[in-house]
């Protein structure tokens, strides 16, 4: 687990990431090849899913509270995923459909500010995620792993106990795009595993761009076509003046 500006992060495994803010918990593409067995914690108020590869819904039913928030992102098909899932419209939550140029606050506030997220509240922008057709990451056919229009980043401000809200980017299953250095990112989190995603020399130039407070990388070494030279990483963004982090 790492602290970072009152706010705790914990990478739990392959995509999933837990956010704990000012009476707020937000997890990101919870479940999936094992990193949640054992554990039910039920204490996410918001639950983000990019895109069908990390819809999980019985990820979603460990991770969330009874009165959760759960926002998917409106390509995400079940007739497409060869898993025994839930229909999005069986999840015993409010399920928010999004696209990929959302910009919403959700969560349960408790308190009034001016200035940003209320306590339990968050708020929850989309980027676009996909891999460039002409770049590295495409299917034999040529086509891209990850088509335009089929997931979505997310970028969430969550209140701090310390006062001031944090910024925190998960780029989903994508390459580089374009937008993506114009983004305020105080928390970074980019996938480095390569294989279906950026890899981690142009996440280690993207965390320079945004010029992150900190940067946590994920989605590596779950299986053996993502597995990445974290320490490797770690030294070329700290070699750029970025502070960096392993939450292995």
């Amino acid at each position: 687990m790492v602290h970072h500006d009152g706010t705790t992060v914990h990478w739990l495994g392959y995509a999933t990431i837990r956010l704990a803010g000012d009476d707020v918990v937000v997890y990101c593409d919870p479940g999936r090849y094992g990193v949640l067995d054992g554990i039910e914690p039920r204490d996410g108020d918001v639950v983000c899913v990019t895109h069908d590869h990390h819809y999980d819904s019985d990820g979603i039913r460990r991770v969330a509270r009874d009165d959760a928030t759960v926002v998917l992102f409106e390509g995400i098909d079940t007739n497409r995923i060869d898993r025994d899932v839930e229909r999005p419209a069986d999840l015993p939550y409010d399920v928010v459909r999004v696209d990929a140029e959302a910009d919403i606050a959700v969560g349960t506030p408790t308190g009034a500010r001016d200035d940003g997220p209320r306590p339990g509240e968050v708020f929850v922008r989309t980027v676009p995620a996909y891999n460039d057709p002409d770049g590295p990451h495409t299917r034999e056919d040529g086509s891209p792993v990850h088509p335009e229009g089929r997931g979505c980043g997310f970028h969430l401000t969550l209140p701090s106990v310390w006062g001031r809200d944090v910024t925190a980017f998960w780029p989903g299953d994508s390459d580089v795009l374009d937008g993506h250095a114009e983004l305020d990112v105080s928390l970074f989190c980019p996938p480095i595993g390569g294989a279906f995603t950026m890899g981690r020399e142009a996440a280690a130039d993207l965390a320079e761009a945004v010029e992150a407070s900190l940067v946590l990388p994920v989605h590596y070494d779950t299986f053996e076509a993502l597995e990445a030279d974290a320490e490797a990483f770690v030294a070329d963004v700290a070699g750029r003046g970025v502070p960096v982090v392993l939450d292995e």
